[in-house]
C-alpha cells in the first residue's frame, strides 16, 4: 500500500498570474460576494489588470484603494 504524499498550494508565481485574474473576473462574473478588503487586496496584488475587472464589473469605489 502506498501512502500518498499531500500536494503543495498553489505557488506564488502562478497566484500572481493571469490565471488569478481569470479567477477574478469568473467570481465577479458569477456574482461571488467578495468583501471590500478582499478586493482591496486583489488590487494590491495584481494592479491596474484587477482594478479594471472590479470596476467592469461595478464593484469599484476609492474606498478600496485606502483599505488594508
Amino acid at each position: 500500500m502506498t501512502e500518498q504524499q499531500p500536494s503543495p498550494g498553489v505557488s506564488r508565481e502562478n497566484r500572481i498570474s493571469d490565471d488569478g485574474l481569470q479567477r477574478l473576473e469568473k467570481h465577479l462574473a458569477a456574482g461571488t460576494k467578495i468583501s471590500r478588503p478582499v478586493l482591496a487586496q486583489w488590487i494590491r496584488r495584481y494592479g491596474e489588470p484587477a482594478r479594471e475587472i472590479i470596476k467592469r464589473h461595478g464593484r469599484y469605489s476609492a474606498e478600496l484603494e485606502g483599505s488594508k
